[in-house]
């Protein structure tokens, strides 16, 4: 878990005045029901902070009035941004483009469909104010069906328990960072990121703030099974070589066990009788062999399931390729 410093004195002191900038980051995918519901909440929301600022919407290749409204925005307040990416990339690289273009002195991150509470971040930046770098909001309760809270939970506690760093309990990307925070995630080189577990990699001075999770305020989450699981996958294979190591302890077990089967039968040939006499009579037949044969294979693929999620990333980061492409931006002087 991200270390919480608890003696106040330890952090300087910080101040928001109108001269901050806060960059608020949101990335959408057909989120066109609730966009004008976030306007108004994030908008009141900012107003309340006397400071500048600037909200950057990304359009992760929405297929409905998603980009149009977000056009709309910008026409009638030119601190609404707007980036469009040329396809579906997927949350955290939407999260991550909106990063590159975050240009404020503190960078608040939210989703749009107002499960996080813009009214929240009012909490954050007076804490950022204390001297966190960091200032992650911790899930207390989700409004969601048990069988998805149920599968949060476990996620959590496996990539706690197989993470050689340590990443909060129940935080997801709703935060507000630092400058120097979110400089220091853009100089790593992920294709795949997963920015709460960078957030905690880059350390620096975190504190998690509890708050109950809303429902979704209309639509439907985009978070299909598949993605979750990818999500999740990214989580352990981009912060943890524990798999690796427990498919090893995975080989020596089997082996062992193997080794004791070996033992069981030979010994078992020299004395028949008296394994009879106790309930276990050699009984000839394959079936021994055939599901010490498919206990085995399964063993292997496992193992080289593992490996193969490795060396996939691998792949993925020696081509080289850009995160992200940008097919459109509402800043007339910025280039796609």
């Amino acid at each position: 878990m991200a270390t919480t410093v608890t003696h106040e004195q330890q952090h300087p002191a910080r101040s928001l005045s109108r001269h901050t900038v806060v960059s608020v980051i949101v990335p959408c995918y057909n989120e066109a029901p609730v966009l004008n519901g976030l306007r108004e909440r994030l908008q009141a929301a900012m107003n309340a902070w006397g400071t500048d600022f600037e909200v950057i919407l990304v359009d992760d290749g929405s297929q409905d009035a998603t980009w149009d409204m977000i056009r709309q925005f910008h026409r009638q307040d030119p601190r609404w941004h707007g980036i469009r990416l040329s396809r579906n990339y997927g949350h955290q690289t939407a999260l991550w483009a909106g990063l590159e273009a975050a240009r404020g002195d503190v960078v608040a991150v939210l989703d749009a469909d107002l499960q996080d509470p813009p009214e929240a971040l009012g909490d954050f930046l007076w804490r950022w104010q204390q001297g966190y770098d960091v200032v992650y909001a911790i899930r207390h309760n989700r409004k969601e069906n048990p069988l998805l809270r149920a599968a949060y939970h476990i996620f959590y506690r496996v990539l706690a328990f197989l993470a050689e760093i340590d990443i909060p309990l129940d935080a997801g990307d709703f935060c507000v960072m630092d400058r120097r925070v979110v400089e220091a995630m853009r100089l790593t080189r992920e294709q795949e990121p997963f920015i709460r577990g960078l957030r905690a990699w880059v350390g620096f001075r975190q504190v998690g703030c509890p708050y109950v999770r809303a429902a979704r305020v209309a639509g439907a989450s985009k978070y299909t099974l598949r993605k979750l699981v990818r999500l999740a996958t990214s989580g352990v294979f981009s912060f943890s070589v524990r798999p690796l190591r427990l498919a090893v302890w995975l080989g020596f077990a089997v082996s062992l066990l193997s080794a004791v089967g070996v033992i069981f039968y030979f010994v078992q040939r020299l004395f028949p009788e008296a394994f009879a006499r106790a309930g276990f009579p050699l009984v000839p037949g394959f079936a021994t062999i055939i599901i010490a044969l498919l206990f085995l294979g399964g063993t292997q693929l496992i193992c080289l399931g593992i490996l193969g999620e490795y060396v996939g990333r691998i792949f993925e980061n020696v081509k080289g390729r850009p995160r992200f492409i940008a097919s459109e931006t509402t800043d007339a002087e910025a280039s796609p």
